[in-house]
């Protein structure tokens, strides 16, 4: 069971798509966007930083005391109502907003809610206007003009655009409880990886028979005892991960944690007490001491994924515990010091980023002592059928089901697929050919995704024809073409060949004839499975 770690909203509400989604919905409807925590209480109430008001009326209303009360009850009754709702509420306030709530859950415990107000509804503005009208006359002492350009200036939201609001608000919160998952999830690993990684991680379990990866293997079983710090670099999806994983496994450290932490998946100040913890009252909400990663990962191995994602500032940071072992939490004054092996990995040309300023040239040097480079899956082409074969194997456990077979026709087509996303994009790949094939045994090509599917039609359209020539000619060059693919695809196989082309087999064998297309003369290393 994973440490129930505090909820920091003040971290959350740092992330960058968070500030993004606040600045837009700013921008677009000049609405405001505010959280509270399970209790009701507005976030930054009260130590007076109550949220920005982006109209004059919510200003004017913040400022007085007596009303802001009444904002700050309105705010408890609608997280009640969101919690029990347990779905997202469009609400009228006591002024006479209009206001947008969703509650934040994490599991069965609720957290708070996210909302959105100032704004009335097109469908109703003028009854809202009034509201709103009774409602200022009664609380201010301002000239009814100045109050009717305030309200004249409200953003009025049609339905169709309250729908909009309330879809970037759950963009909002599937942030916030993605990054809380991610970070629970690290602490689950903490406790589970390491009895599991000795079973699915050694350098036998890694699939990969090709001269790339042969070479891969070569060196990590020269360092794998070593103390060295890694770097390991390549594509993404070729597979970093795992051959950390595998490195640890394979070291020295194997019994001791190992520990992963995404350093692009969060911003400085959220990665800053992950990796180095924090001590009570260093920041808002810091109600108890927190350990960081690092002295969790104390005599084991800490792998630092997407390590050129990191700012400038935080590079300082992680050089000084790269050379000296010692950090200090933040808010703390206590140097620790810790015993940890360091692996990072990064799918950007850390090189090119010290020539260009943005990584620290000490830090790479630090991090670069062992280079291992993974190559992209269109450099291990002969890996891709053992690839595929593993993915049915394990998705065949996983569900308990029966292990499937891809077609020679859809193996054809994968092969010559450039796979841009590399193992990862493959393994999803024939995850979605085993969901979409149902209680077939077998795999066709034409489950596969579009962008395969089409490849090979795409690469192979018109070429060789002479266009140049007379019609007859091209017309043959075309037939010769397709028969010849498909003949390839279908493993020499006539009889499925000729239900591709829509031809009869007796048809079929008289054309090879009449092109010459023998198996045998193309020197192809297939067993021959049909017989004339």
């Amino acid at each position: 069971m994973a440490e129930e770690i505090e909820f920091n909203f003040d971290h959350f509400e740092n992330l960058n798509i968070v500030k993004r989604l606040k600045q837009i919905i700013g921008s677009w409807w000049n609405i405001q966007l505010n959280f509270t925590d399970e209790k009701g209480f507005l976030r930054g109430v009260p130590q007076g930083k109550f949220f920005n008001p982006k109209n004059p009326i919510c200003k004017l209303i913040t400022e007085n005391n007596e009303a802001f009360k009444d904002c700050v009850n309105v705010a408890r009754v609608t997280t009640i109502e969101s919690e029990e709702a347990n779905e997202q509420l469009v609400s009228t306030c006591h002024a006479g907003f209009s206001t947008i709530s969703l509650p934040l859950k994490l599991g069965d415990k609720y957290l708070g809610c996210i909302f959105a107000d100032g704004f009335i509804i097109e469908e109703t503005v003028e009854e809202q206007k009034n509201k709103l009208r009774n409602y200022l006359k009664k609380s201010f002492l301002k000239e009814s003009t100045e109050l009717e350009s305030y309200i004249n200036e409200l953003p009025v939201l049609s339905m169709k655009e309250v729908k909009y609001l309330e879809e970037l608000l759950q963009v909002v919160l599937d942030e916030i409880i993605q990054l809380r998952k991610s970070i629970l999830d690290n602490k689950d690993e903490i406790n589970a990886i390491s009895t599991s990684l000795k079973k699915d991680w050694n350098f036998n379990n890694i699939v990969g028979k090709s001269s790339a990866m042969q070479e891969v293997f070569k060196l990590l079983s020269k360092i794998s005892d070593s103390e060295a710090t890694i770097l390991i670099t390549g594509e993404n999806g070729t597979g970093k991960e795992g051959i950390a994983k595998a490195i640890h496994v394979n070291s020295k450290r194997k019994s001791k944690n190992f520990i992963i932490q995404n350093c692009g998946a969060i911003n400085d100040n959220l990665l800053e007490t992950e990796l180095f913890g924090h001590v009570k009252g260093s920041f808002t909400n810091a109600i108890k001491d927190k350990k960081g990663l690092f002295e969790l990962a104390d005599k084991g191995t800490l792998f630092l994924d997407e390590i050129g994602d990191t700012s400038t500032t935080m590079q300082v940071k992680l050089l000084r515990i790269l050379q000296e072992g010692t950090f200090i939490p933040v808010g703390g004054s206590e140097q620790k010091q810790v015993d940890v092996r360091i692996l990072a990995a990064t799918n950007k040309n850390l090189e090119l980023m010290v020539k260009n300023g943005t990584f620290r040239e000490d830090l790479y040097y630090r991090l670069n002592v062992i280079n291992v480079k993974l190559p992209s899956l269109k450099e291990r082409i002969e890996d891709i059928p053992l690839l595929i074969k593993k993915f049915l194997d394990n998705y065949s456990k996983l569900n308990n089901t029966k292990v499937k077979k891809i077609s020679s026709g859809c193996l054809y087509r994968m092969e010559k697929y450039a796979w841009p996303g590399n193992v990862r994009e493959l393994e999803n790949e024939v995850e979605r050919l085993c969901v979409l094939s149902g209680e077939n045994e077998e795999i066709s090509d034409d489950l596969l995704s579009e962008r395969i599917f089409g490849i090979q039609d795409k690469e192979e359209k018109f070429k060789g024809i002479n266009k140049e020539g007379n019609l007859k000619e091209a017309i043959e060059q075309l037939e010769k073409e397709m028969i010849y693919a498909n003949l390839e695809k279908e493993n020499w196989n006539k009889s499925k060949a000729a239900i591709k082309l829509g031809i009869s087999r007796a048809s079929l064998i008289m054309k090879c004839e009449k092109y010459h297309l023998d198996k045998k003369s193309r020197k192809l290393n297939i067993e021959e499975n049909d017989s004339l």
